[in-house]
């Protein structure tokens, strides 16, 4: 058998949503695999009375989880919204899993989405030869969950055009799919809903109408609070990703991880973590996800091509190219950094020097 590069979560995560299911005796909503309550343990985890672990899938304030899956609970379409890497897609894949058993009801957002991935389409071959029937028709995920009654998801909504957007709109209200070439609706069996989101940050959003605004409930999943908060996500996800590759690195790094999360944060805000030096900030978004991906790059080296330890070396060269974006003018913002922030702290002088090394 194959090994999957990335399974989906349903199944990453069978064995806890199995034991989720066999202690959930409360009342479901329909077509809902477990309760709300039983939900909202499998995203933030828990011990269950048998003594079985529920690793947390979100780490930060419960009560944004408990208004989404509220939402869910209800007709109103929900909306995650925030900056890139604060963990939207991965919140909405977790959700679509433990509700409907299913995270694969995807529609993915880009610039050239067609209407057609939000409604429907046709086997063209089969349209010119028999005409427009059933048979000829291609569902999209979004008329599959509404028939079962599942989640779709649908991310990056506001990379789309405006006009794509908007076929959301009676599908929202009204619970129908029209397909006027058959002369029939599809209408939306009990349990579908849509998880959407989006963020303000990149470059070509479109931002949705005042009509589409109104049929989602909106919850803003923010940057982590804490610098230990941020710590804990950047360690948990590292060491999954790390198990998932097989890197026999160590993940022994929780000093590594601080640094880079200090980082990013001081990036992000402007000024250095005592607020004593203002930093200018770069043109990208230094999210939590960013700075997982600067982990499992210098991972990757220290197993590979190092002693297996995570060290400054390996760690610069994910780091530089994630600060470094734009070429003129975050070159600038990261050569101020690291002359007046890094230099400046002891136990940060092999971090310096391994960064510098690094070609601009």
């Amino acid at each position: 058998m194959k090994n999957i590069l990335r399974q989906h979560v349903e199944h990453q995560f069978a064995e806890e949503l199995a034991q989720l299911e066999k202690w959930d005796s409360g009342k479901r909503p329909e077509n809902w695999k477990c309760t709300p309550r039983a939900v909202l343990m499998y995203i933030m985890g828990g011990k269950l009375p048998n003594g079985f672990e529920i690793s947390p899938k979100y780490i930060g304030n419960s009560r944004l989880i408990e208004i989404a899956i509220a939402t869910l609970c209800t007709d109103r379409a929900l909306l995650l919204y925030g900056l890139p890497g604060t963990a939207k897609s991965w919140v909405s894949e977790h959700l679509a899993a433990a509700i409907s058993g299913d995270s694969t009801l995807l529609v993915q957002g880009t610039a050239g989405t067609s209407e057609d991935a939000m409604r429907y389409g046709w086997n063209y071959a089969r349209l010119i030869a028999e005409g427009p029937s059933a048979q000829a028709l291609v569902q999209t995920p979004i008329m599959r969950a509404m028939e079962y009654g599942k989640i779709a998801r649908i991310e990056e909504l506001t990379r789309m055009s405006a006009d794509v957007q908007d076929t959301l709109i009676t599908i929202l209200s009204e619970k129908i799919m029209p397909v006027p070439e058959l002369n029939i609706e599809i209408q939306a069996v009990t349990g579908f809903n849509v998880i959407a989101t989006a963020n303000n940050r990149d470059k070509g959003v479109n931002e949705l109408s005042g009509a589409l605004k109104r049929r989602f409930n909106t919850v803003v999943l923010p940057t982590p609070e804490t610098i230990e908060s941020e710590v804990a996500i950047v360690y948990q996800r590292s060491s999954q990703l790390m198990a998932q590759y097989e890197l026999p690195a160590e993940v022994s790094v929780l000093q590594e991880i601080q640094r880079i999360v200090t980082i990013f944060r001081e990036l992000r805000a402007g000024v250095s973590i005592e607020g004593k030096t203002k930093i200018k900030s770069p043109s990208g978004a230094m999210s939590t996800a960013e700075a997982i991906s600067v982990i499992q790059s210098g991972m990757a080296l220290a197993a590979h091509f190092g002693d297996g330890l995570l060290s400054a070396e390996d760690l610069a060269a994910g780091l530089v190219g994630s600060v470094v974006k734009d070429p003129v003018q975050d070159r600038v913002v990261w050569s101020e950094y690291l002359e007046t922030v890094v230099k400046t702290r002891e136990d940060w002088r092999d971090l310096y020097r391994a960064c510098k090394a690094i070609p601009l």
